[in-house]
């Protein structure tokens, strides 16, 4: 069992909690926690992190000198207690939600909870209504999926995010606008977004295929094997891949969506694939995270992964598959993002176009840069100082009172 402390609350605490078991959402928070320590010395800013590995993350994000202006609290699971979780995160995200039971304490001494995920509010059952803390979002991503509109928005006092686009959408769905607060994309901050690696050397077009997991929304389980094949054999040989698909994706083999109440096994990647030297395959690696693939690729082919917008940073060519087996009647709403490129239904659409990727991708590039700017509103004060800044302002009205 986790030691249990005695958590003396000082007048203010900020507490930014990265409660999943992997990475790739620390950098939408990571910089607003070291702005909110920097800023306001007066809040006293807490990390709590899951996992080591999401502290490795952190401690790569963060200065030195404003790691030192914040307190950590490591939430990690006992050994047992990890071990009996394990096989129940297959189908529901045991190990958060243990966390957050056994740190109940921790939590009830924050005037404002920040995650970039909807199961801290289970704290808002757990914790007494004299202990309650505002609960504030930071979505990871700017994506267009319907359950980025999840009605459990308007159960969050604050959300931060990062353009008028989501704004335009939670408002429409029922979430009150004094509660929303426009800050732009933190996780550009820590990103040199003129930056680009050259991964193959060889001078073809470069390639970047970004799955979702979604057993219903993902590519890769009917058309992502047959796509790698493809930039395998004879004819794909004529340009270069990077397979970066979201992390999550390879984390198991049977992937259940909650959403649409579909499951599927997960295919593994073709062997000609991962002896291609024009293909480079990253599963779990950093660079997943940081935009390096993004930023360096020529084109972009995905389906529903909001990294399509880190990608159009820098307006080029992108195509997208559509893979659904269930449609919901609201679900192409959603789907902006599909604006910035042709939408195939099967690979062998998909191949068809890839050789004329330059024109197309010309075609498409005043509506990209018209998607992009209603998405992420880029000012000269950092997203991560506008964001602290708000987290500051709520939580001293609510000392106020």
């Amino acid at each position: 069992m986790p030691p249990t402390h005695s958590y003396a609350p000082p007048a203010m605490r900020a507490l930014f909690l990265f409660n999943h078991d992997a990475g790739h959402q620390v950098a939408h928070l990571a910089g607003i926690a070291a702005a909110t320590a920097r800023l306001h010395p007066d809040i006293e800013t807490v990390a709590a992190f899951a996992t080591p590995s999401i502290k490795a993350r952190l401690d790569s994000l963060i200065a030195p000198e404003d790691a030192a202006l914040i307190r950590w609290e490591d939430l990690s699971l006992s050994p047992l207690q990890a071990a009996v979780a394990r096989p129940f995160d297959r189908v529901f995200p045991a190990s958060r939600l243990w966390r957050l039971r056994a740190h109940r304490q921790l939590f009830g001494s924050a005037d404002m909870i920040i995650s970039t995920e909807r199961t801290c509010l289970r704290l808002k059952k757990d914790l007494p209504q004299s202990r309650m803390p505002l609960f504030a979002k930071v979505p990871h991503g700017a994506g267009d999926r319907s359950v980025a509109y999840h009605p459990d928005y308007r159960r969050f006092d604050r959300s931060f995010v990062a353009g008028p686009k989501v704004v335009d959408q939670l408002v429409a769905h029922g979430v009150e606008r004094d509660r929303l607060v426009i800050v732009g994309y933190p996780k550009f901050e820590g990103v040199d977004l003129d930056g680009a690696t050259d991964f193959f050397g060889n001078g073809r077009p470069t390639f970047v295929y970004n799955p979702h997991f979604d057993p219903n929304l993902s590519s890769w389980y009917s058309s992502g094997p047959d796509l790698l094949r493809w930039f395998a054999g004879p004819e794909g040989r004529r340009f270069n891949l990077i397979f970066a698909p979201h992390v999550m994706l390879f984390r198991k083999r049977l992937h259940v969506s909650p959403e649409y109440r579909i499951a599927h096994l997960r295919p593994d990647i073709p062997a000609e694939a991962l002896a291609a030297d024009n293909i480079l395959v990253d599963l779990d690696g950093p660079r997943l995270f940081d935009m390096s693939y993004t930023l360096s690729a020529d084109a972009y082919i995905g389906d529903v992964s909001s990294q399509i917008y880190e990608f159009l940073v820098h307006p080029r060519p992108a195509f997208f598959i559509d893979s659904r087996k269930q449609r919901k009647a609201q679900d192409d709403e959603w789907h902006l993002f599909w604006d910035a490129g042709p939408v195939v239904h099967d690979c062998a659409q998909l191949m068809k176009l890839l050789p004329d990727h330059a024109r197309i991708g010309a075609h498409y590039r005043a509506r990209q840069e018209e998607i992009f700017r209603y998405t992420i509103d880029i000012t000269d004060t950092p997203p991560s100082t506008r964001a602290a800044n708000a987290i500051a302002e709520a939580i001293r009205s609510r000392a106020d009172r």
